[in-house]
Formats: structure tokens, sequence, C-alpha cells
């Protein structure tokens, strides 16, 4: 019979664990993802087809064979990974390719009008990119970020293949010790929940926060609408950044 023994000498510290490898992960696909994002967009062709390249084969790679390539093969080129950063660097580099194609739509997205003020500014690519580009596309790289990231959250529990004692390996041990396959399983899907539940409620709170920069504010049926000027008039989103800029 499964007890709170078992739950704080197992789940808990899984639990700590699942929080690593998610963080870290997502952090090293938050980099691949705008590095990989704005090379796409580079007027170099050779920048957009090396990014383009990485884009095509990581998002048709399987993260589970990724993992086991990097534990298992990685070793025979003279290069030995832990566990857990094994499957930090797996999840890290295929989530970080999906992350990738969110950052060049976001981007594509902003009104050409806004560049082109840039450009009547005289400001340079980074300038653009900084100042008005960035500030606008972030707010809309949030909700499928959001999603990338509850995503990235229920693929951690591949990493408990690899030996790496997460939520999923501690509650595999626990059912083989005990012989309770539906409490623990249940336990693990609740604890999943909590934690997509959580990285929601903030990223929703993120995105409050990034569209109130850019002079939006949440409308009626729970979007967003733009800020009304002055005289009632509606100013478009990234006016404040752009008029940033020009201070």
């Amino acid at each position: 019979m499964m007890s709170s023994e078992f739950f704080t000498a197992w789940f808990l510290p899984g639990v700590w664990v699942t929080c690593q490898v998610t963080v870290y992960a997502a952090a090293l696909a938050a980099a691949v993802s705008f590095g990989v994002g704005l090379a796409r967009g580079s007027r170099l062709w050779i920048v957009r087809f090396v990014a383009g390249t990485y884009f095509e084969v990581f998002r048709g790679m399987s993260a589970l064979v990724l993992m086991f390539w990097m534990f298992f093969a990685l070793p025979l080129f003279g290069w030995q990974l832990a566990p857990m950063w094994a499957g930090v660097s797996a999840l890290g580099l295929t989530y970080g390719a999906y992350g990738s194609e969110i950052v060049r739509g976001s981007l594509a997205a902003v009104s050409p009008a806004q560049r082109e003020a840039g450009i009547a500014l005289n400001f340079s690519r980074l300038q653009r990119l900084r100042l008005i580009e960035l500030p606008q596309a972030w707010p809309e790289m949030i909700p499928p970020f959001n999603n990338l990231l509850v995503e990235l959250l229920k693929g951690t529990a591949l990493v408990s293949v690899i030996t790496v004692a997460d939520m999923t390996f501690a509650g595999n041990l626990v059912r083989l010790g005990t012989n309770e396959t539906t409490p623990v399983y249940t336990l693990l899907l609740v604890l999943y929940f909590v934690l997509a539940f959580l990285i929601t409620r903030g990223m929703r709170l993120l995105e409050r926060r990034a569209k109130a920069g850019v002079g939006q504010r949440p409308g009626k049926t729970g979007g967003t609408a733009p800020a009304s000027g002055a005289r009632g008039e509606r100013v478009p989103a990234g006016s404040q950044s752009t008029a940033g800029g020009t201070a």
C-alpha cells in the first residue's frame, strides 16, 4: 500500500528533478529558438540556409531517439554526458527547433510600415529589432510558447528511460515496490497537471504584462484590444515602442 513515506521519499525528489529538467531544457530551447529564429530572417543566404537546415533536421527528429543517441552513442566519440544533461540537451535542441518557427513567424507578422518607420529614422538593423520588432512580436510569441513549454514539461517524462530520477522514474519504482498501479499513475497525472497549470498561469500573467507594454489591454471577450488615444482613436500596437526609439 502506497503511504506518505513513499511520497516524501520518492515523489517529492522526483518533482524537483522534473522541475530542474524543465527549467534547464526550457532555457536551452529559448536560446535556440531566438538564435535560429532570428537567423532565419537574416539577409545572408548562408545564415538562412544553416538555420533552416537546423530547423528541418531537428524538427524531424524523435526527441527520445536523440536522447538515446546522446547518452549511448556520443560516448563512442569520447564525449560522455551525465544522464540529466543528455536529456536536457535532447529536449532543448528539439523543442528549440519548434520555438524558432514561433519567433520567425511572430517577427514576420510585424507590420512592414513599422520597419519602414525605423529605416526612415535611420535606425540600424539591430536597433529596429530591439526597439520596434521584438517589443511588438514578443506578446504574440507568449501563447504558443506557453503551449510549447507545457509540451516540454510532459516531454521530460522521457528522461526516465535513461535513469534520470524524475517523477515518472520515481513512480515506476514505487509501483514496482508496492504493486499499486492505479494510485501511482493517477498521482503522476495529477502532479503533471498541477505543474502545467502553474506554468500556464505564469505565462498568462507574463502575456498580460507584455501586451500592456505595447499599449494593448484585455478585451471584453478575453482577448486584447488596442488602447485608445487622447481623442478616442485607437493607437496601433507598438506605437509606444516606436515613439520610445525616437526620443
